[in-house]
Parts: C-alpha cells; sequence; structure tokens
C-alpha cells in the first residue's frame, strides 16, 4: 500500500550479486519525521555509526540502503566509503549529505565497492515510484528466500491513514535493538518524540523478540518515517507537552501504536518464518515469573539452546532438553515442583517431573506441526514474557557454510 510522501526505486548495483537489484533508494518528502533504533553491537556497522550521526544533524530526506556487503568490520574506510557515498547522493539531489541516512546488510569485513554503488545512483533517482515497495522488498534481501512486505490502514482525525513497511532478515537474528533491516513509513502527522515512543514500544514487542540463531548482527536497524501527507492533526506523546491530552488524541495516538505494533509483529513473525532453513515457527511463553526480565531469561535460554531447537526440527518431543533448559537460566530459588511445561495446551511436567497424564503421542502430534508454542509457568509471579523462534536444521549449517562461497 503507497505511502504519500514516499518513493521508491531499486535497482542492480553489482554489489555483491549478479542479476538483480541490490540497492534501494527511499525519497522522503519534506518535513518528513523520522525515528530509528540501531544495533547495540560494539562492533556496529559503518552505516550505523554514519546514520546515528546524521539523524541527529538534520531531517532525513533519503535512505540509501545496499545488500551483499554489510560495510562492517571496516575501520575509518568504511566510515569514509558511507559518507562518500551520502555525498555523492547530495550532489545529485543538491541536498546536505546529513540529510541522507546509509545501510547496509551482507558480507562483514569486506570494504564497500562505492564506484559501483555510486554509478548506480543517477539510475535509482530516474526510476523513484511510490509503487516501489514490493521492488524494494527484494532487492534488500541477502539468505532471505522471499520478501517481506505488510501493511495496515486507520482513520486518524477524520483522515484515513496509511502504514507500511519492509523488513529483511533469515539469519544472524537476535535483535537486541530492532531487526536486521526493517523501513517503515506512514502518511500520519506525528511529533518526532512521540514517533520515537511508538517506534521503540513497537521494536520491543516484536523486533525485540525473535531469534533465529542467537546472534545479534552488526547492521540492526529500524526506521519509522512520518510524512504528515494524511493532513491529520499531529499524534504527540502526552508526557513531552504541558497542556491536557484530549480522549480523542489518546485514543487515537492508542489505535496508532496498534497498527504500528500489528505491522511490526507481522515483518517480525515473517524473518522467523523465513528463518535460514526453519522449517518451524515456535512461541515460547513464559507465565508466572517474578519481572518480565526473569521470564525473558528463561524464554532465550530454551531458544538458543542447540539441543531444543534440533529436537523441534526432527519433531521429536523430547521434553528432557525444554527442562533442563528452564533448570539451567539462572532464576535463584527456582521451585521446581511449581513448574509446569506444555506444547500448545498439552502439559508435560507438572510436579517436579513428568505429569501423570502426558502421553507421548499427545506431545509427537503438537511438534509434527509447524506453528505450535512451548509454555513455562514458574509459578512465583505474575509477569510474562513471549520470543518467537525456529528450528536449527542441516539446512541452516549448509547455508551458513556456504555464505562466502
Amino acid at each position: 500500500m503507497n505511502v504519500t510522501g514516499v518513493r521508491l526505486a531499486a535497482v542492480p548495483a553489482a554489489i555483491r550479486y549478479r542479476d538483480r537489484d541490490d540497492l534501494v533508494l527511499i525519497e522522503l518528502a519534506e518535513g518528513t519525521a523520522c525515528a530509528a533504533t540501531f544495533t547495540r553491537n560494539a562492533f556496529c556497522a559503518a552505516p550505523v555509526t554514519v546514520a546515528r550521526e546524521h539523524l541527529t544533524a538534520e531531517a532525513p530526506r533519503w535512505l540509501l540502503i545496499n545488500a551483499g556487503n554489510a560495510n562492517a568490520g571496516t575501520g575509518a574506510r568504511g566510515l569514509e566509503d558511507a559518507r562518500a557515498c551520502c555525498r555523492a547522493l547530495s550532489v545529485l539531489t543538491s541536498i546536505n549529505p546529513a540529510q541522507v541516512l546509509p545501510f547496509s546488510t551482507g558480507v562483514i569485513g569486506e570494504y564497500l565497492p562505492v564506484e559501483r554503488l555510486t554509478a548506480a545512483l543517477p539510475q535509482a533517482l530516474a526510476a523513484l515510484d511510490e509503487n516501489g515497495w514490493d521492488a524494494a522488498a527484494r532487492a534488500i534481501m541477502t539468505t532471505d528466500t522471499r520478501p517481506k512486505i505488510a501493511t495496515r490502514q486507520l482513520m486518524l482525525g477524520g483522515q484515513q491513514v496509511t502504514l507500511t513497511g519492509i523488513a529483511k532478515g533469515a539469519g544472524m537474528i537476535r535483535p537486541d535493538m530492532a531487526t536486521m533491516l526493517a523501513f517503515i513509513a506512514t502518511d500520519a502527522a506525528v511529533t518526532p518524540a512521540c514517533l520515537q515512543r511508538c517506534l521503540t514500544q513497537a521494536v520491543d514487542g516484536s523486533f525485540n523478540a525473535i531469534s533465529i540463531d542467537g546472534d545479534t548482527s552488526t547492521n540492526d536497524a529500524c526506521v519509522l518515517a512520518a510524512t504528515g501527507a494524511a493532513g491529520n492533526p499531529p499524534l504527540d506523546d502526552p508526557s513531552s507537552t504541558d497542556r491536557e491530552t484530549t480522549d480523542l488524541e489518546t485514543t487515537e495516538l492508542k489505535a496508532f501504536q496498534q497498527a504500528l505494533n500489528s505491522l511490526c509483529d507481522e515483518l517480525a513473525r515473517a524473518i522467523v518464518r523465513d528463518g535460514e532453513g526453519a522449517t518451524k515457527l515456535v512461541s515460547i511463553e513464559i507465565g508466572e515469573a517474578r519481572t518480565a526480565t526473569e521470564a525473558r531469561q528463561v524464554a532465550d535460554t530454551i531458544a538458543h539452546s542447540p539441543l531444543v531447537k534440533t529436537a523441534l526440527f526432527a519433531s521429536d518431543p523430547n521434553w528432557g532438553r525444554i527442562l533442563a533448559a528452564v533448570g539451567r537460566a539462572g532464576l535463584e530459588d527456582l521451585d521446581i515442583d511449581k513448574v509446569r511445561i506444555r506444547l500448545d495446551d498439552v502439559l508435560i511436567v507438572s510436579g517436579g517431573g513428568r505429569d501423570p497424564g502426558y502421553q507421548e503421542q499427545a506431545g509427537q502430534a503438537v511438534m509434527a506441526k509447524d506453528s505450535f508454542s512451548i509454555g513455562v509457568d514458574l509459578g512465583r509471579g505474575r509477569s510474562s514474557a513471549r520470543l518467537l523462534t525456529c528450528d536449527l536444521s542441516y539446512d541452516y549449517v549448509r547455508i551458513n557454510a556456504e555464505y562466502r562461497t
């Protein structure tokens, strides 16, 4: 679904791939508000550093994204290469280089072929189109097997508002801020502070709640741009203003947040579904924890256990692996007699061991499905957490072993 005030182009630049688009240019209308979240990996990629700098200096007008080369682990030259790409686009568009936000995804440790990238910019500028979302979603793919795109619509201030987003990611997925790469735009009018708060909340419940292989990328970034072209009264963060917020304003902000949350959740699920070699989508749901942090700690331990993940691939209800993961999650004074473990609605563990009513064939029936849940009630509080993950298959090893060949 098109977003007024946003145009996109996808063109081939031969950065790594041949005979496919691998460079995306996104134009944002003047006056667009932008919010973003970035990886917290200490070895963050050069474009992440530059995008952070530019975002605090100027209102962005362009997003420049390449696939096939991460421009990470490239030191001072990598930073200069990212800035050179921004300068090249600024010359062609007569704007300040700081109004360009660069993003990269692909192989780490190789220098960006700047000349090839910049040579493709005139073609990208000529190809800009408000209908370019699908082409852009395909061009940012690396080991992804399919594009990831989602859209939502709602009414704000009597105006129809659209949100559309694309994302890429299939491996090196355990976000610590956002997702690998995600770009979301809306024609709603939203103040910058409110936009950042909305994005942070949406990211925490979606992209920050998925894991494919437990690896946090050097390049993770998520951008939310609001052009304001829909003409609704601007949504504002109640905490950032001294005036009283009306019930209508509160209701509309909640509706926008809900739509954004839903869109991000759809993209996050699509990433896990497309996990490298994945055959199953598994929701790990932890309840009755003392704190949300404690619940997430248990969810992470289960999701990142190679033994659990290979059992998922085999459709083997080897519940001892799940039980062992819960036990080594590091919770103090865990009363195992209060812990209950389920596969969907099938109760497996209770009272410190195998539930008396559990039958292996019931667990097998759940594990044979391509989507199910692992539920753990800790019996020590009211907090909870959810994490989406997938299995670990032969193909995951093959894909990553062959990634640079």
